[in-house]
């Protein structure tokens, strides 16, 4: 019934940029909270950052003053803009909004497919 579908990941180097985008799909009322989270090899999935419906922004300690979450409500779209980016922010990143449907006004979580951030030299 809904689908989120990333695209931007890749290869950059160290200090370099990308831009991740992240829409959703299908039988939708309304979206609640958009963000992003990553899973690196051997670690567990951590929440990078989160933009409610109203705007308010929270970010990871390990990404603030590099990464910018942005939102176009009208376009059901989160993007990610990763600034300075370094080895360790190597992972799969995975986008997730919390979306309340069109039948029966059910809420639940919902997660992209993950795309690869490799950050290497």
């Amino acid at each position: 019934q809904v689908q989120l579908v990333e695209s931007g990941g890749g290869l950059v180097q160290p200090g370099g940029s990308l831009r991740l985008s992240c829409a959703a799909s299908g039988s939708i009322f309304s979206i609640n909270a958009m963000g992003w989270y990553r899973q690196a090899p051997g670690k567990q999935r951590e929440l990078v950052t989160i933009i409610t419906s109203s705007g308010t922004i929270n970010y990871a300690d390990s990404v603030k003053g590099r990464f910018t979450i942005s939102r176009d409500n009208a376009e059901n779209t989160v993007r990610l803009q990763m600034n300075s980016l370094k080895p360790e922010d190597t992972a799969v990143y995975y986008c997730h909004a919390v979306i309340k449907l069109l039948s029966g006004y059910r809420t639940g979580n919902y997660w992209g497919q993950g795309t690869q951030v490799t950050v290497s030299s």
